[in-house]
């Protein structure tokens, strides 16, 4: 027995911790329900690493361990890669690869134009990844956006599926699972309503994914569970003239078949790959940028809320952590996401940094600040890409009359 793991074995930590020391902690990405990730580095290398609070597990640590478990089975080119796991006497840590290039929706606004072959072609991986799972009789849960990451700032880039930790290996091809699980406005009917679920849950994300890449808002409007339950078992999927009418019909036939109320009459995955709107050669060239741009403008305008929550979460879960010699957890989070918003320009990439500053803080004016000034960005955003829109279309409309006087 080495030094280190007598110690380890001393102050109670378990055999795996002593991996620990091998990771250089970073900024944190992000929070959840049960941990933060932070970025890392190992031999060079940098790594994202999900840290999870066994006192918010207790009872069902299997979640952890089923979690680690799929993500060793997974190897896919479109699926977060797994690399290591250990842990420590009150947390669990799962170590998978970093993408450094951003989320769908946010690297997409960077373009100089997004077609509607772009699109086939983007959601062509994505569902690559989820035949992958499918054929290995897991259902991810949760396809969302967020949980779709570039591995690179490169333009060509792949994107890569990311966070496992609600999905669900099953017992059969056509196991089906209880539990609520899901994202608001992605979820399918038949998980709101908790008549039992399977593979076709992922399919109907997939959906709603889609219809949102193409015009820049969602097929559902309902802002309650209760009202986005009854519009999305109606069936009734709207497709809007104004963003629509470049879009061709092959795009809107393949939305149809996926967002079916009945999940026996969607597309399997398999069936998916196969339809012709997935080849791109009946996809148009025209540039959906602009009306994408201004739903995320849109949805910037809820950041302040969802950086708060963000803040407010890292503390709770540092406030929770006990061990002393543990500290994983950015002390003063609230305060570096306000300084790093603050110091960013608007509709940029935010990330929270870490500080060893062992005085509690909580989320101070500097953030608050913050967050009211990237509101007030997102509006004026919002406002010039509306009357930009309007001036195009009132050149379009002049150039149509010209030529149609010329005849």
């Amino acid at each position: 027995m080495s030094f280190s793991n007598m110690l380890n074995k001393l102050s109670g930590q378990p055999d795996s911790y002593d991996k620990k020391a091998q990771y250089r902690f970073g900024r944190t990405l992000g929070a959840g329900t049960y941990g933060i990730v932070r970025e890392a580095e190992c031999a060079g290398e940098k790594y994202a690493i999900k840290i999870i609070l066994k006192k918010n597990v207790k009872g069902n640590e299997k979640m952890v361990y089923d979690e680690m478990v799929l993500l060793q089975r997974m190897k896919h080119p479109h699926i977060v890669r797994f690399h290591d796991w250990f842990e420590s006497k009150d947390k669990y840590y799962i170590v998978t690869q970093l993408a450094t290039g951003g989320e769908l929706f946010d690297r997409i606004c960077e373009y100089g134009k997004f077609t509607e072959k772009d699109a086939s072609q983007t959601i062509r991986q994505v569902l690559e990844a989820v035949d992958y799972l499918h054929y290995n009789n897991v259902v991810h849960r949760d396809l969302k956006p967020e949980n779709l990451l570039y591995l690179t700032k490169d333009p060509h880039s792949s994107l890569v599926l990311a966070d496992f930790g609600i999905a669900k290996m099953l017992d059969s091809k056509d196991g089906v699972l209880s539990t609520m699980a899901g994202s608001f406005g992605y979820a399918a009917p038949e998980i709101m309503l908790k008549q039992g679920h399977g593979k076709p849950v992922d399919m109907w994300s997939l959906g709603v994914i889609t219809y949102t890449l193409l015009c820049g808002y969602s097929p559902f409007r309902s802002e309650n569970v209760a009202d986005l339950i009854e519009e999305s078992k109606s069936g009734r999927i709207v497709f809007h003239g104004r963003y629509w009418k470049d879009v061709s019909d092959d795009a809107k036939d393949f939305i149809i078949n996926l967002l079916q109320p009945d999940p026996s009459k969607r597309l399997t995955s398999e069936e998916a790959l196969q339809d012709v709107w997935l080849t791109g050669k009946t996809a148009s060239d025209f540039n959906l940028l602009p009306e994408f741009r201004a739903y995320m403008a849109k949805s910037r305008l809820k950041r302040g809320i969802e950086i708060i929550k963000l803040a407010n979460r890292i503390e709770s879960l540092r406030m929770q952590a006990d061990d002393d010699e543990d500290v994983d957890i950015p002390v003063n989070s609230g305060e570096m996401a306000g300084q790093e918003l603050a110091k960013k320009p608007p509709g940029t990439e935010h990330s929270l940094a870490t500080s060893t500053d062992t005085q509690k803080k909580s989320l101070s004016k500097i953030a608050k600040g913050a967050i009211f000034r990237e509101v007030v960005f997102a509006k004026v955003r919002e406002e010039k890409e509306l009357a930009e829109r309007q001036r195009a279309e009132k050149e379009a409309e002049a150039k149509a009359k010209r030529l149609s006087s010329t005849h």
